[in-house]
């Protein structure tokens, strides 16, 4: 009898949990990973309908600022799923101490990223690859840093190194296996936005970021957030210098 209770119980992350427990909490995390990536592609798709239908013919003040508020869109979702399951692990993931250094990785890391991974091939001739919108305004400089950092990098940070990854790691219990997912699904994200290219371009990136907050000390959510944006900032940096 007492063997048979030991295999009809599960260990898992400190806690004992029966079998029974064990297939209701993994069924849970899966429902709950399904309707955030779900969500966030629903999302994804209302806001370029917004965008295709309504913002296009909207002044430019008023496009500036839906266009930040709107790209939440794809995290509506998923943060009512972790709301809804009282789950706190994706803000614990938003260190309350060491703002400043977090800050600090962040950018370090952005910079790093965009010097590899758009500025090499800027500079080997094969920046049309990489290239974003040609601005020439210093005003549309730092509009850019300003929506990347604060709607694209951190909704997209939240949604797949957040509230993904940690449903990922809770399904397989590895963290390389939530990498690869959360990075899978961060490519199909992006599906609507170009090539099969950009598509496993994106994966590698997600996965990338993935491993920034798995192995390096120091590196938070907000860490990821501000990465993610400046990388995706200096895009149009590197762009400009190109053109010239």
């Amino acid at each position: 009898m007492e063997n048979r209770l030991k295999k009809d119980r599960v260990w898992i992350k400190g806690q004992t949990l029966t079998a029974s427990q064990h297939a209701e909490r993994l069924e849970n995390n899966i429902t709950a990973l399904t309707v955030a990536f779900s969500g966030s592609m629903a999302g994804l798709f209302v806001l370029r309908e917004f965008q295709s239908k309504l913002l296009a013919n909207a002044p430019l003040g008023l496009r500036a600022v839906l266009m930040v508020v709107l790209y939440w869109l794809i995290a509506v979702i998923p943060i009512m799923v972790i709301r809804q399951e009282n789950d706190n692990t994706v803000m614990k993931l938003f260190e309350k101490k060491g703002i400043v250094r977090q800050l600090l990785v962040g950018v370090i890391l952005g910079v790093l990223m965009s010097v590899v991974l758009t500025g090499i091939p800027h500079l080997a001739g094969f920046g049309r690859y990489v290239s974003s919108y040609l601005y020439t305004e210093p005003w549309q400089f730092a509009y850019q840093f300003f929506y990347c950092i604060v709607s694209v990098g951190a909704a997209e940070e939240l949604v797949f190194r957040g509230v993904i990854y940690d449903k990922l790691n809770a399904v397989f219990g590895r963290k390389l296996y939530a990498a690869i997912g959360s990075s899978l699904l961060f490519g199909l994200f992006h599906i609507f936005g170009g090539s099969i290219v950009q598509v496993i371009m994106t994966a590698v990136i997600g996965f990338i970021f993935c491993t920034f907050r798995d192995k390096i000390k120091g590196c938070t959510l907000l860490s990821l957030i501000i990465c993610h944006g400046v990388y995706d900032a200096l895009i149009c940096v590197w762009t400009y210098f190109s053109a010239r």
